[in-house]
């Protein structure tokens, strides 16, 4: 199976890898949220990114281990893996185009993460809270439209139909799609939702994949990790408008 080392508690980043190897049914062992005296948990994790026998070691997690294979980036391991689970095109067009999405959708992330730590990631929310407010403020109102805002465009404009961002059939772009709008849902839910009455084709979109058989299994199962105020997307009241 694949070995995905993330960490144990939240959803973040490595979420947007969950989802695809859950939509595809591929085997997986999320690692550290395993038994470390098995040789899972958080000592795997940091094998990859501390050990220095690791002559490529990735920057931070998520990271994809495929047998030889170390892959860290959202993006990176997507397109790795999107050939053979099945969730991209075959042509290098569509792998290309699928790719420019997915990291379009991983700077919308990195914008929400930063409206809670716009100062810096290493300070507490409670130390740059007036940062914070003004950062969300820009967030809601600008950005969340801009990105769901070309989202709805990538939809509307597929020649082989709105139902998907990229050909005729689901792609991991779709999925990290339904997880960008489910973390905004949570953390800027007033703002998200009046965003998303000039997006129904996102909208849609959002609700087809939730709907989709393995990945409504995977979101009804314990394997889904609940958000919280530790992850990517934090709902702070004050922050949303």
């Amino acid at each position: 199976p694949y070995q995905l080392h993330y960490w144990p508690s939240i959803q973040g980043r490595g979420e947007f890898i969950r989802l695809a190897l859950e939509a595809a049914g591929a085997p997986y062992v999320d690692v550290a949220r395993g038994d470390a005296s098995n040789g899972q948990g958080l000592p795997a994790l940091f094998h990859y990114l501390q050990d220095e026998s690791v002559t490529r070691p990735p920057f931070a997690c998520p990271v994809l281990v495929d047998g030889k294979q170390v892959i860290g980036q959202t993006a990176a391991i997507l397109l790795y893996l999107g050939p053979p689970l099945k969730l991209v095109g075959a042509s290098v067009a569509d792998r290309l185009w699928t790719h420019q999405i997915q990291l379009t959708i991983a700077d919308a992330v990195n914008e929400a993460h930063d409206t809670h730590h716009p100062v810096g990631a290493s300070l507490y929310y409670e130390d740059q809270k007036e940062e914070a407010s003004r950062a969300a403020k820009e967030f809601r109102t600008q950005r969340i439209p801009k990105f769901l805002g070309w989202l709805e465009a990538v939809l509307a404009r597929n020649p082989k139909g709105s139902k998907h961002l990229v050909g005729a059939r689901l792609s991991y772009a779709d999925l990290s799609l339904f997880q960008l709008v489910e973390g905004l849902l949570y953390a800027f839910p007033k703002a998200t939702e009046r965003a998303m009455k000039k997006t129904p084709l996102v909208l849609a979109l959002h609700d087809r994949v939730a709907q989709h058989a393995r990945v409504s299994a995977y979101l009804r199962s314990e394997r889904r990790i609940p958000f919280n105020e530790d992850g990517i997307f934090r709902h702070y009241l004050e922050l949303d408008a």
